[in-house]
């Protein structure tokens, strides 16, 4: 058994908002400038030189990558082999987000009430996913999830007879409708089974996976290739301004279901996807 404190936990999650907040992940800058030599739209690829600028200056100058300095999400995977001291593992989580949003000058975006709307001033509570897991080490994933991109998601419980066309018009509805206000160019992450809480759980974590790393399963695979392509054709392009730089990547995630039920759900990201992970 293997002994972590819970101040080790706090003081870790208040770096990865740190971090997270200002600097952009290498695979996405690498993306984007791999769209920036195959976007057609002259205009476009101005958006895309202004957005690989705005993080150069933002890790440079540890400033906000985007005035929505996001909700904090985070995953932990708890290995049972680990035994915390000094507190209660959610309670260091929001301690660490915190510290994070206080010290770093990150907008505090958090309502404490969902209809009254006063604000909590110090972005807590954060949503927070536990998985047990072999081992006695923890992973902690942090992505500070934007309003706008949030706000152009989408699920819906399907008939078990839908098709998997039927399905695919709903993604590609769901893109086309969050248009210039969710970002782009987008991640696009996509839940197919389970249930309906579970169906926009995976919608969520599908965003972790770094850009070019497809579905493991080859039919997904093949899937999250056209379906881009797809996506990259519908003409919104960067920022909305028109061209073929929608998307970065649609990332999809299948489990079993239910014989009545085909729950899909659809989580947009926006190009300032702010997340970091680590392991203790």
């Amino acid at each position: 058994m293997r002994e972590i404190s819970t101040k080790k936990i706090t003081e870790t999650v208040k770096n990865l908002c740190l971090e997270a907040g200002v600097d952009l992940p290498a695979d996405i800058l690498d993306a984007l400038n791999d769209a920036l030599k195959t976007e057609e739209s002259p205009l476009g690829r101005e958006i895309i030189r202004q957005i690989i600028k705005n993080a150069e200056i933002a890790k440079k100058e540890k400033m906000p990558l985007c005035q929505d300095t996001g909700l904090a999400v985070v995953f932990i995977e708890l290995g049972q082999a680990v035994r915390l001291l000094d507190g209660q593992l959610e309670e260091a989580v929001n301690e660490g987000v915190s510290q994070g949003y206080h010290k770093g000058f990150l907008r505090k975006s958090v309502a404490a009430d969902p209809l009254i709307r006063e604000n909590t001033g110090d972005n807590t509570p954060a949503v927070i996913h536990t998985e047990i897991v072999p081992g006695d080490k923890i992973r902690l994933q942090l992505m500070a999830k934007g309003g706008g991109a949030e706000n152009r998601s989408a699920s819906r419980m399907f008939k078990p007879t839908s098709t998997k066309d039927e399905i695919e018009q709903f993604i590609l509805e769901t893109v086309e409708k969050a248009g210039p206000n969710a970002c782009p160019p987008l991640i696009v992450g996509v839940g197919l089974g389970g249930n309906f809480e579970s169906s926009a759980l995976m919608a969520k974590k599908a965003l972790l996976r770094p850009i070019g790393r497809r579905n493991s399963g080859f039919d997904t695979c093949k899937w999250e290739k056209s379906l881009l392509d797809k996506i990259n054709k519908l003409g919104v392009g960067p920022m909305g301004v028109g061209g073929t730089t929608t998307a970065l990547a649609i990332n999809i995630e299948r489990r079993p279901c239910h014989i009545s039920s085909l729950p899909v759900a659809v989580n947009i990201e926006c190009h300032a996807h702010r997340f970091k992970e680590t392991v203790i």
